[in-house]
């Protein structure tokens, strides 16, 4: 059992630091005096903005994950990765199809993987990521979207792609394609549009950009969450 006052030695962009164990890498930046302002979101390990790539000591391997849920270990060498920079295609939905046509007008480069899965060993979602380029490979919209659902485009995957894929705005593309011409109705759904359209929400929405930030906080953790 490790006392509370145990610290652990990192190295934040080369300079070494003193932080406590068990200190998430944001919490430990923070610690040291970081003060952050980009590589930072929601803070519970969903919104994909603190993407981070590290070295433990005595292992070879580069890694990947987000500063809000990897725990710093000593020795760790560590350099945030706030944004990928990748060319996004501009492209209209309404004419493209839910094939493999659209996946060769659009991204092309798909067409390049060499199926190492390098993709699929960083991704913090544990998304099979390999998995859905295939998909696209084979023009399985649907499942290329299914298999990426829960991506947050953290750009860990295109970072170490060999064939240098951004795999999370062809994800992004297949799933639009599903969502515009392949999903079933969801009357629910258009419900719900239905009574935004018609101001149902408004006056929530009001009071929401009123309160105080420590509010928002109680109202969001005492929110009812349904589950399957």
């Amino acid at each position: 059992m490790t006392s509370q006052n145990e610290m652990v030695t990192i190295f934040v962009m080369g300079e070494a630091f003193k932080v406590p164990v068990g200190s998430t890498i944001m919490t430990a930046l923070e610690y040291a005096g970081f003060q952050l302002t980009t590589g930072v979101g929601c803070r519970e390990g969903f919104c994909g903005a603190c993407g981070t790539v590290y070295r433990e000591k005595g292992d070879y391997r580069i890694r990947g994950g987000l500063a809000c849920q990897t725990v710093v270990s000593d020795g760790m060498y560590l350099a945030q990765v706030p944004f990928m920079p990748a060319e996004k295609p501009s492209y209209d939905i309404e004419e493209l199809t839910p094939d493999v046509e659209a996946i060769k007008k659009v991204y092309p480069e798909v067409f390049r993987c060499v199926a190492c899965n390098t993709c699929t060993k960083i991704c913090p979602q544990d998304i099979q990521v390999m998995d859905y380029i295939q998909s696209m490979m084979r023009g399985d919209i649907a499942k290329a979207a299914d298999i990426s659902f829960d991506c947050i485009r953290c750009g860990l995957c295109a970072m170490r792609c060999p064939a240098e894929i951004v795999q999370y705005d062809a994800a992004s593309m297949v799933r639009r394609l599903y969502g515009r011409y392949l999903a079933k109705p969801t009357p629910h759904l258009d419900s719900r549009v239905k009574e935004i359209e018609e101001g149902r929400f408004d006056k929530d929405l009001d009071d929401l950009q009123t309160i105080s930030s420590e509010d928002l906080k109680k109202r969001y953790y005492a929110r009812e969450i349904k589950t399957k």
